[in-house]
């Protein structure tokens, strides 16, 4: 359907196309939107005739991002069948934000990295700090000359996305700078620092992306699955499941802290600089 949230196809050759379908919010991410997303990477993991899984955005940008337009979005989690085990979504304090972080933020995240087949985002245009979680999970990223990316997670008094892959994706060092100063990383940049695999001009990201993917589709599926295992346990052993948590934990850390000394989830000293920075994507 061309209006729900999330497209979904499969293509000859083994290739199921997942479209971010949210262009008039710039793909901003609320409950629905991650739900749907979840449900599409679950048909496509559970689909034999499916051996790799591309992720592309429609409208001018990949995503900004959370959708700090939601209302309720605690109250919006019961439309929906929980996939993890977490509960607790109505509590009172901070449980029922650290339920919801687990369950559609960090939870989703994990196991979207976990699917057991490669997955291929195609990104374009600006992706900001919720939007590098979308993009972050997947095995290869290809993205368009035009491509810009931002956490402006500190500037709000939080420590950084739920999905705490900086370290990993950047190197220590400019994962400090990129999130102390909230600047924004070009492709070409994101391409030096081993976050991007392929950077091509804009009118080329699909057909390349797609040709990527029949190349990878010719390989058997179970040797697919055994490679993606071995690697994502050589990064495991790096510590990176230790320090996800420790970051999580520290993020809910910072929320709590926010609603204690400003009543919001962020703090408000930071919010409006970081504000202008999103209303630019959308």
């Amino acid at each position: 359907m061309t209006n729900s949230p999330i497209l979904y196809e499969t293509l000859p050759d083994g290739i199921a196309r997942i479209v971010l379908n949210r262009p008039d919010t710039r793909n901003a991410q609320d409950t629905a939107f991650l739900y749907a997303l979840n449900e599409a990477f679950d048909r496509a993991a559970h689909d034999d005739a499916v051996k790799v899984i591309v992720l592309s955005a429609n409208g001018p940008h990949f995503s900004s991002g959370h959708d700090l337009r939601e209302v309720d979005g605690h109250g919006n989690m019961a439309r929906h069948e929980t996939v993890g085990t977490w509960g607790g979504f109505g509590k009172p304090g901070a449980e029922a934000q650290y339920a919801r972080e687990q369950e559609i933020y960090l939870g989703f995240c994990e196991r979207w990295r976990n699917i057991p087949k490669p997955t291929l985002a195609l990104v374009h245009g600006k992706v900001m700090i919720g939007g590098l979680m979308l993009m972050w999970p997947c095995d290869l990223i290809v993205c368009s000359d035009d491509a810009e990316f931002l956490d402006h997670s500190v500037a709000m008094g939080v420590g950084g996305a739920e999905f705490f892959a900086h370290p990993w994706e950047m190197g220590i060092r400019k994962a400090k700078e990129f999130l102390f100063t909230a600047d924004w990383i070009n492709a070409a940049e994101a391409h030096r620092l081993g976050m991007v695999n392929h950077v091509v001009p804009r009118a080329e990201l699909e057909t390349f992306g797609l040709a990527m993917a029949e190349r990878i589709a010719r390989k058997p599926l179970f040797a697919l699955k055994l490679v993606k295992q071995a690697i994502n346990a050589a990064q495991d052993a790096q510590g990176r499941v230790g320090a996800m948590q420790t970051s999580f934990a520290l993020h809910h850390l910072a929320h709590a802290h926010n609603m204690l000394a400003h009543g919001k989830l962020v703090d408000p000293t930071g919010l409006m600089p970081a504000i202008k920075k999103h209303e630019k994507a959308t």
